[in-house]
C-alpha cells in the first residue's frame, strides 16, 4: 500500500525545501504526495474579500497562477530527471484558509503524514515557525506532521531527540511514526529528560521503562538535563551533539501543558535547525 504524504506549499524557498526533505525520507518508498497550495483573500483588503468569489476575475487569476505554479513543481519532482519511480504525485489547488484546507484534505485523501516548510514567503524575523506552521501543528490532530526549518539540512537524521517528563503514560501507536523514521534511518533516539528533581519518582520509572520497552527495536539511550529551562535545554542539546532531528508528543494537559504552546515554540525554534516531528496524544 502505497504511503499518502500531504506537501503542502505556497510556492516559497522554505517550501520547497520541505518538499526534497520529504523525497529523501521517502526515497524509494512507493508514495503518493500531494502537492497542495491554498489561496485565499487579504482579511484586512475589503475589496478582495468582497471580490473573491469563483467566476470573478479576481478569483479566477488567483486559482489560474496557484494551478500554472502546481504545474511548475509536478513538472520538477514528477517528470525531473531525479524523479523516483517509486512517487506518484497530484496537485491540489484550493481556495480556502491554509487550516481548514490541510484539515478537509488529511481527511477526505487519508493523508498519513504531512510535511511543511516553517515559514512561508511572509517572514516574521525573530520568529522560526510562521503563524500558519503553528496552527497546523497545534490543531491538526489526527495526523503527524514534520516541519523542516529554512536553515536545515537535507539529509536523513542520524540522532532523534525526543524530550520527555516520563509523567505521561505513552500509547506505543503514538510513537510509531518516530519509531518509522528511525528504522528507516538507520538513525537513534536520544531519550531527553530535563530534570526538576533530583530523582525519579515511581511513575516516572514506569514511563522510562516503558520507553525503553517500546524503543527496544531501535537504537536508544537515556540522557538527563539539571537546572536548566525546557527549551534552552532541547536547543543545547541538539546543538552540542548536532542531531538531526526533535521529537515530540504534543500532549494536552501534561508535561507544562502542550509542548506547542506559541511561547515555547518560538523559545525552543529560535535557533533550531533541525526539522521537527510532531505526532499527536490519541486520546485527544
Amino acid at each position: 500500500m502505497k504511503r499518502k504524504i500531504l506537501l503542502p506549499t505556497d510556492f516559497s524557498t522554505n517550501a520547497l525545501q520541505a518538499i526534497h526533505y520529504a523525497l529523501e525520507l521517502y526515497k524509494n518508498e512507493a508514495c503518493i504526495f500531494y502537492l497542495l497550495n491554498v489561496f485565499s483573500v487579504d482579511s484586512k483588503n475589503i475589496y478582495s474579500i468582497a471580490n473573491m468569489v469563483p467566476g470573478s476575475d479576481m478569483y479566477e487569476t488567483e486559482k489560474t497562477n496557484s494551478e500554472s505554479e502546481l504545474a511548475k513543481l509536478l513538472n520538477i519532482f514528477a517528470f525531473g530527471e531525479k524523479g523516483d519511480p517509486k512517487h506518484n504525485f497530484q496537485t491540489i489547488s484550493l481556495f480556502n484558509n491554509p487550516l481548514e484546507a490541510i484539515k478537509n484534505v488529511v481527511e477526505e485523501k487519508d493523508i498519513e503524514l504531512i510535511v511543511m516548510g516553517t515559514k512561508g514567503e511572509t517572514k516574521a524575523r525573530g520568529n522560526v515557525f510562521g503563524s500558519t506552521a503553528v496552527s497546523i501543528m497545534e490543531k491538526v490532530r489526527n495526523c503527524p506532521v514534520i516541519v523542516v526549518p529554512e536553515l536545515a539540512e537535507i539529509q536523513l537524521p542520524k540522532e532523534i531527540v525526543f524530550p520527555t517528563s516520563y509523567k505521561t503514560h505513552f500509547k506505543k501507536r503514538e510513537l510509531s511514526y518516530l519509531i518509522d523514521i528511525a528504522q528507516r534511518c538507520k538513525a537513534s533516539i536520544k531519550v531527553l529528560h530535563v530534570a526538576g528533581e533530583e530523582e525519579l519518582n515511581e511513575e516516572q520509572l514506569n514511563g522510562k521503562e516503558l520507553l525503553d520497552e517500546y524503543f527496544e527495536d531501535v537504537n536508544h539511550s537515556f540522557h538527563s538535563l539539571r537546572n536548566i529551562s525546557v527549551p534552552s535545554a532541547i536547543n543545547c542539546f541538539v546543538e552540542s551533539r548536532e542531531s538531526g532531528m526533535v521529537a515530540f508528543i504534543n500532549r494536552k494537559h501534561a508535561f507544562f501543558g502542550s509542548i506547542l504552546t506559541r511561547p515555547l515554540v518560538k523559545e525552543i525554534s529560535f535557533d533550531l535547525k533541525v526539522p521537527i516531528l510532531v505526532m499527536h496524544d490519541l486520546r485527544n
